[in-house]
């Protein structure tokens, strides 16, 4: 793996090096405060922000897996020359890319990947024409940068061993990188998961806090006080027994609610804060919109209260598919067009939003602008619809 990047003014824009195609058809192929301290941030590393993120956190899982289901549910339809192509191979290769997958199936992990990491890979397989698409794990996936800033090649990394997979002989790429753009990095995507981390870690705090409360019947943490007289004080015997008495005894649900016997002398004192002063509820619900603004969806379609910014639940999902899903996937079909172009000529790869029911409304809208524009011809018509010649 090359360490130095390069910038991509030194040494043109050219293709990179070749390096030599695949032989094989095989694939070869995650907010804590301590007290009033400073506060504890989760690594913005793919297993932090993935085990953090997307396995730990309700808000962040759920909208990865709106926008991912959403906008696998949108197919892919191949124009050859303008004029839709159901039974052309590349057609045929997006509809069942893998024996394994099915086009819907192999564009759901994409889009998820997209959404952790920022970065999602495909790799095409096969001798010359693609046989077989496969998506690639993120953190798996280095770019290997030529002389020109370029990629030249990707090294796949699974347990201390990489497979190196390099540019065809006429320059092709056989690995397709779909990606989020990046203020800071040339080669790899900034993900809304890594911009919702610190909502994402507030979220579950708060929740760990909650738990923490509940367990302990929802007591604040306090401090047994001995008001020892004449410089008394507690011997070690004494002061260990008395703390495995306050943990055996008065912790965890099983007690919870059991009064304290406190001796002549000892008080208990209240550290920190109630939940009302801490303002959990309020507080966890300015997570969840926060999470929720990185990706793009709508609070309401989550479920989160205190947010009126749409008049309705349909409103809310128009613009979900509208803001956020539709740009995402006509993004994927732009990057397979330019990606297969290399192997299938004259193809277009294009997203079909016409069967998606959110849209339908903003559909019909289009249908009788066009039905009543007398002065357009029926091979106009057409293609302002979107339909094809």
């Amino acid at each position: 793996m090359v360490s130095i990047r390069w910038p991509f003014g030194q040494g043109g824009r050219g293709r990179a090096p070749n390096r030599g195609a695949p032989e094989e058809k095989a694939s070869r192929t995650a907010v804590l405060l301590s007290g009033v301290g400073r506060a504890r941030w989760t690594p913005n590393d793919y297993a932090s922000l993935a085990r953090e993120g997307y396995q730990k956190n309700a808000v962040a899982y759920r909208c990865i897996r709106m926008i991912a289901e959403a906008a696998a549910s949108a197919p892919f339809a191949v124009f050859v020359e303008g004029v839709r192509d159901e039974a052309h191979p590349l057609a045929r290769l997006i509809r069942r890319p893998n024996p394994e997958q099915s086009g819907a199936e192999l564009m759901e992990a994409v889009y998820g990947a997209l959404q952790v990491s920022g970065n999602a890979w495909v790799e095409a397989v096969g001798d010359e024409v693609p046989e077989e698409l496969w998506a690639l794990r993120s953190d798996r996936v280095k770019v290997v940068p030529g002389r020109s800033g370029w990629p030249e090649a990707w090294e796949y990394c699974v347990d201390g061993r990489s497979a190196r997979i390099g540019r065809a002989a006429d320059g092709w790429a056989p690995v397709m990188q779909l990606k989020l753009w990046h203020p800071l990095d040339d080669w790899y995507g900034l993900s809304p998961l890594e911009a919702a981390a610190q909502g994402v870690d507030a979220h579950n705090a708060a929740g760990a806090w909650n738990k923490a409360l509940l367990d302990n019947a929802a007591r604040p943490s306090g401090a047994l006080v001995y008001g020892a007289q004449k410089g008394e004080r507690l011997t070690d015997g004494q002061f260990e027994a008395l703390k495995d008495q306050l943990s055996s005894a008065y912790s965890g649900t099983e007690n919870a609610g059991r009064p304290i016997l406190l001796e002549g002398g000892m008080d208990w004192k209240p550290l920190s804060l109630t939940p009302a002063e801490m303002d959990f509820v309020a507080g966890k619900h300015a997570a969840a919109r926060e999470i929720a603004l990185a990706f793009g969806v709508p609070p309401q379609l989550l479920g989160i209260p205190g947010d009126a910014t749409y008049a309705n639940y349909r409103e809310a999902n128009t613009a979900f598919w509208r803001q956020t899903v539709t740009p995402l996937v006509r993004k994927a079909a732009g990057a397979m067009t330019g990606w297969l172009g290399g192997r299938f000529p004259g193809c277009e790869v294009r997203a079909d939003l016409e069967a998606v029911p959110a849209l339908q409304a903003e559909r019909d809208s289009l249908w009788a602008r066009l039905e009543a524009a007398s002065f357009l011809t029926e091979e106009e018509r057409r293609r302002m619809a979107g339909v094809g010649e």
